[in-house]
């Protein structure tokens, strides 16, 4: 019997070449969507899973809730985590991790740049069950001046020779490679090419303190600890040991100091949730975002769910090619489960092909996605023995759910109706189900245009946002540190050169999150009694820099160049005015006093300018002058010919420091890559509503058939009457068009509410317009109009002979 209805099926489906074939095409497209979308969900899902002991590890984090503003900080100080291990027997282990920055390292007479080169602790690499493949792990990083290094950069360094005992010089530390191993996982929270034994900068005789940020730490737990019992006793240690250090690091009372228990607090966040639900803006790397989970997850049921409706669609619109059949099969004695189980073989079959149609467009467009989400994905992983099941379990239930309405449908025909000629489907006039389909596929394909309109719309308006600084023709020289004394002297070179307007040198540059920061506040003001706290950042500059960039000062002055008095000086932006709490009095001249109890002089309130991203709010910044900073060079530039002047900026750097390669950005560039990651959610959007609109149309397609082929005599009478092809054609468009509207208005309620949900994490976002709804609406209205002139202009101009011949 299951025999039968294969061979049975396998002829139907060649019979129907253009059915079957638009039936896979759609339904691959929807297969190959939720393929791609579901591996690189896995991905995102399985971070930081790697680990044995990955459900009972923990990083300690920081909330800072001061008087005005508060703040998250994903790490602590150097004290905390052994601090909390010998306080609390259910903490079985804890470990450090600390990031260097970018640091040249040298072997013998080379020179690399390295951006991934960390400090940890001993047991950090057993803690996080990574591997060696060379060296001793329990006792490879316990010596200062150790290091471990990936398999990469042993390559790197050493090429083919071995790499254990060697030493080479880490930004002037010379170390020893004590272990290599293979690389950290890809789904991994933090990723570093080297490990530095923590103790090469830490030692034992280091201060403990408990009240500043910089590491980040884990804990192991016991397997029944109860991490929110453990995090309620926490402020016990906040009372023992940050209280003091903020006593004397601020210079306040006791009971000042005490505030602290209620607004100094540490909690846990579980490995595994790291990468989706923390986005501090001093993460290690930067996180996923556990909403983008969510609306990805419902695009690859959504993109599925419309591949099934177009296939039940089309299924129904080519219902009367086989009326006879299912009325010989009735005469015959066909019972109608034989029927329906014969439908739905038919669809799964094709479900099969469409699955296999789907695994190819999948190893094309990998690649494509690959670029596109920022994931490594191999087609390995759809090629697993897991991979495998979960792909025939979803042929299986996308044949069963796209063919169950059309087999009980078709099941269901009349053997007297079929007799008479309608086909059986007169059984099917009321095609309310049909019409609802199609409102829905349109309702989801316009929901998509508009977010995808209102994406680009928040990514232009951030890009083109007023930051409070010029940032085009600014050209960023890095690691000027290099260049040791000579700096100045290469600075005063540049600023020779006739393209060069003005040049200044610093280690902060807005949008490279490169930020120190404290803790401040107003002498005056709290000595009022109205001290107000705040956590503010902090950029060491020359007095070149705020011309060179082009800010704008809103009282007061710059500082002096080379000035000693201008020691105690700093300028503050027009955040920390407010914050601080000075309101409408003059901040000139009044004294801010940050930890250590080091007193500052307003001298200047600087424009808010945006030195992160667009999408934060601006927060609170201090500008102190400096002479020692080394580390870019900011270099305002005139010149079309910009190549020819970095070549030649290039010889100028070659002449003071013929060893270190010379490396630059711009300004601009730098700034447009802070938005990535709403340039990739936007092309995402692009392509998904590109992809439901084509499905949507395919079942609109199908449902204009089937309606037309119902009225194909009326329309034949029209013309006899003398109806011409244009009003035939308005009325058949006319119903359809209908549907498109009605899916319109559905769409618009739903897609205002969740994008502007979206738009929420946006500190400065646009207003959602009326004329985004009336676009989107109008391209979904064309392209079904384009879709029904097919079918419709076709039956207009049919010849009624053909269609009245056998009345």
């Amino acid at each position: 019997m299951i025999k039968n209805f294969i061979i049975t099926a396998w002829r139907n489906l060649r019979n129907n070449k253009i059915f079957s074939l638009i039936n896979v095409f759609g339904l691959a497209v929807g297969l190959t969507c939720c393929m791609l979308i579901s591996a690189y969900l896995y991905q995102e899902l399985s971070y930081d899973t790697y680990p044995v002991n990955a459900k009972r590890i923990y990083r300690v984090e920081l909330h800072s809730n001061g008087n005005n503003a508060s703040a998250d900080f994903p790490n602590v100080d150097v004290a905390v985590g052994q601090g909390i291990k010998n306080a609390f027997p259910e903490v079985l282990a804890t470990t450090r991790l600390s990031g260097l920055g970018p640091v040249f390292v040298r072997y013998n007479d080379k020179q690399f740049k390295e951006k991934g080169i960390v400090l940890i602790d001993s047991n950090f690499l057993r803690f996080f069950s990574i591997p060696l493949l060379e060296g001793d792990p329990k006792t490879a990083l316990t010596e200062p001046k150790s290091i471990v290094i990936t398999n990469d950069l042993k390559k790197k360094y050493f090429g083919n020779s071995p790499a254990m005992g060697k030493l080479i010089t880490v930004g002037g530390n010379l170390v020893k490679v004590t272990g290599v191993i293979d690389k950290v996982p890809d789904n991994s929270h933090f990723h570093a090419d080297a490990f530095m034994s923590m103790v090469t900068m830490v030692t034992p005789s280091s201060k403990q303190t408990w009240s500043n940020v910089g590491y980040f730490t884990y804990l192991l737990l016991d397997k029944n600890a109860d991490p929110k019992k453990l995090e309620s006793g926490f402020r016990q240690l906040v009372a023992k040991y940050v209280v003091p250090e903020i006593q004397h690091d601020m210079g306040v009372s006791l009971a000042e100091a005490q505030k602290s228990v209620n607004s100094f607090l540490f909690y846990l966040q579980p490995l595994t949730d790291i990468h989706l639900h923390s986005s501090t803006k001093y993460e290690f790397e930067s996180n996923g975002d556990i909403h983008y989970i969510y609306i990805f997850a419902a695009l690859a049921f959504f993109i599925l769910l419309l591949a099934c409706i177009n296939f039940t669609n089309l299924s129904t619109a080519s219902s009367s090619k086989r009326s006879k059949e299912i009325g010989i099969r009735k005469v015959l004695g066909s019972a109608k489960n034989k029927l329906v189980s014969q439908f739905l073989i038919e669809s799964v079959m094709l479900t099969f092909f469409a699955m296999l149609f789907a695994i190819g467009l999948v190893y094309l467009l990998l690649p494509y996605f690959n670029d596109l989400s920022g994931k490594h994905i191999s087609i390995r992983f759809f090629l697993t023995y897991s991979a495998l099941i979960l792909e025939i379990t979803l042929t299986l239930a996308v044949g069963l759910v796209a063919g169950i309405y059309p087999a009980f449908f078709l099941s269901s025909f009349q053997i007297i109706s079929i007799l008479k000629g309608n086909g059986g489907i007169q059984s099917a006039n009321k095609g309310g189900l049909r019409s609802s389909l199609i409102v829905f596929q349109f309702a989801i394909s316009t929901t998509l245009i508009i977010a995808t309109f209102i994406v680009y719309q928040q990514l232009h308006f951030m890009q083109n946002k007023k930051l409070g600084y010029d940032k085009n023709q600014v050209l960023v020289i890095n690691d000027t540190n290099t260049l040791g004394d000579n700096i100045n002297a290469f600075k005063q070179q540049l600023l020779n050169d006739t393209r060069v307007i003005n040049a200044t040198i610093s280690d902060n540059v807005p949008g490279y999150n490169n930020i120190g920061g404290t803790e401040i506040y107003a002498k005056d003001i709290a000595d009022k009694g109205n001290r107000t706290e705040i956590q503010c950042a902090i950029y060491w500059i020359e007095s070149s820099y705020i011309p060179t960039l082009g800010m704008q000062l809103a009282k007061g002055r710059n500082f002096y160049p080379s000035s000693p008095a201008d020691s105690v000086a700093v300028i503050v932006n027009e955040a920390a005015v407010r914050d601080l709490g000075f309101g409408n009095s003059d901040p000139l001249g009044k004294t801010i006093i940050r930890s250590g109890q080091r007193h500052y002089t307003i001298v200047g309130v600087v424009k808010d300018f945006h030195y992160t991203s667009a999408k934060q709010k601006i927060a609170p910044l201090m500008l102190f002058p400096s002479n020692n900073s080394k580390g870019s060079i900011i270099v305002r530039i005139k010149t079309a010919d910009v190549h020819h002047l970095i070549n030649d900026i290039k010889d100028k750097w070659s002449t003071y420091n013929a060893g270190a390669p010379f490396s630059y950005s711009f300004l601009d560039e730098q700034f447009a890559s802070l938005y990535s990651a709403e340039e990739r959610t936007g092309q995402i959007f692009t392509a998904f509503a590109v992809i439901a609109v084509i499905i949507a149309c395919l079942g609109l397609f199908g449902l204009a058939a089937f309606m037309i082929r119902q009225r194909v005599k009326e329309i034949g009478i029209r013309k006899v009457l003398g109806a011409s092809a244009a009003s035939i054609t308005t009325m058949l468009s006319k119903e359809f068009l209908k549907l498109i509207v009605i899916a319109s208005l559905i769409s618009f309620p739903v897609s205002w509410f969740a994008m502007n949900r979206w738009l929420q994490d946006f500190a400065y976002r646009i207003t959602i317009q009326w004329w985004v709804f009336v676009l989107s609406g109008s391209i979904a209205l064309l392209v079904a109009i384009i879709t029904i002139s097919f079918q419709s202009v076709r039956a207009a101009l049919a010849n009624p002979v053909k269609s009245l011949r056998s009345e």
